[in-house]
């Protein structure tokens, strides 16, 4: 699906209309800290230390720890900058990313490419030279998937653009566990799937909120090419695989009894709330009525409850 092109901001808005003397230093360093996406770090960061205790089977080197989690933030930084000096001219245009750095001209167009491309050939180097290249490859293939793969390729082109361009999001888990080991196994194989199969369900869910804004710079994410009962039956059905998959660790011999309980009962709530929304989205249940936002508020604490498990389960063994 072809998009039309944008104007970079809408009227009156430009990188220049803030001068240098009106940008204070404190507010500049929030900017280039805002173009990182801290809040969306911490999320890659959750997935990312638990595995390295999984690969450990107890508590890995802290220092590790500390590096990966470092290269890690720089690396995701860096995506992230690049995905808003690519981006900027839709994001003028939507509501809820008007406040960008780049939209509002704290930070200039050429200041977040260099910046973005310098923290990752920074978090490469780290991680080669402080971990090891296994992991610092990955590091950059995640970078690379998300800039070029999703941003510039899948996002204003087809509805599957979360679905695949998600694979960025997913890489955290292989990372953490090479760091470890410098190897894969299939432990990480199988989270890297649950992180697959976790992104649409809950990533829609925001996206029918604000689909709206979508719509209206041509991105074709699902909730605005499809009705609200085709969303929330693809929620449904990524929701029923993305459980199944949780469950493989068990009888594959990485995890014990722990790991296991909380996947049923934290998987379980989960399908209780697709299955929810998806009744709502049946009965044809607009706005507020609809509570889309619950599942999506929900899958945060999921993913992070399950890698909390998966970190303590080896010491429960």
């Amino acid at each position: 699906m072809c998009v039309t092109a944008v104007e970079s901001r809408p009227a009156g808005v430009s990188g220049t209309d803030i001068s240098p003397s009106h940008r204070p230093f404190g507010a500049r360093v929030k900017a280039f800290v805002a173009l990182t996406k801290p809040r969306i770090i911490e999320l890659l960061l959750i997935t990312t230390v638990p595995v390295m205790f999984l690969a450990e089977q107890g508590v890995p080197d802290l220092w590790l720890v500390f590096v990966t989690c470092l290269g890690g933030y720089l690396s995701a930084g860096g995506a992230n900058a690049l995905n808003m000096y690519i981006d900027r001219d839709i994001d003028a245009l939507m509501d809820r990313t008007s406040q960008r750095p780049l939209v509002t001209g704290m930070v200039s167009p050429r200041e977040c490419l260099v910046f973005g491309i310098t923290l990752g050939v920074v978090s490469t180097l780290l991680f080669g030279l402080a971990v090891n290249w296994l992991s610092a490859w990955l590091s950059l293939g995640a970078l690379l998937f998300y800039v070029v793969v999703y941003t510039m390729i899948l996002k204003r082109r087809t509805s599957q653009n979360i679905v695949w361009g998600g694979i960025a999001g997913c890489l955290p888990v292989l990372i953490g566990w090479s760091s470890v080991t410098n190897s894969m196994s299939w432990a990480p194989i199988i989270l890297f799937l649950v992180m697959f199969f976790w992104t649409p369900p809950h990533y829609w869910p925001l996206s029918m909120k604000v689909k709206d804004d979508y719509a209206r710079v041509g991105v074709p994410m699902l909730p605005v090419v499809a009705s609200n009962k085709v969303v929330a039956r693809q929620i449904v059905l990524y929701s029923w695989v993305m459980v199944a998959v949780s469950l493989l660790l068990q009888p594959l011999g990485y995890t014990g009894w722990f790991y296991t309980a909380v996947a049923l009962v934290t998987g379980g709530w989960w399908l209780w709330e697709a299955h929810g929304l998806q009744n709502r989205a049946k009965a044809e249940a607009t706005g507020g009525k609809l509570k889309e936002m619950r599942l999506f508020h929900w899958s945060i604490t999921y993913v992070s409850l399950l890698f909390v498990a998966v970190a303590v389960d080896p010491f429960l063994r």
